[in-house]
């Protein structure tokens, strides 16, 4: 496995947790990471773990701005992905 497939997993993973220290935070009143670096991160590529997450810990699932944008960023990584291959 070649050091593009580790960044992948690892932006994902990354988009995942941000999820769910997001939701975490916001339950206990907490300071926030902000929804624009929630979207950078699934812009870099972290798109489809922070679907995941989005669903997973049921956060940001009724903000447009994510229904929206991360399919946009999981589409836009899947013509990338075939362009590099």
């Amino acid at each position: 496995m070649n050091s593009f497939w580790y960044y992948v997993l690892g932006v994902n993973i990354l988009g995942f947790v941000l999820m769910g220290l997001d939701k975490y935070f916001s339950i206990k009143d907490q300071y926030r990471i902000s929804e624009n670096t929630l979207l950078s991160v699934a812009l870099i590529g972290g798109s489809v773990g922070s679907y995941i997450g989005m669903f997973f810990f049921h956060h940001k699932t009724k903000k447009r701005r994510f229904l929206i944008g991360i399919p946009c960023c999981i589409l836009l990584h899947i013509y990338c992905l075939f362009q590099y291959l």
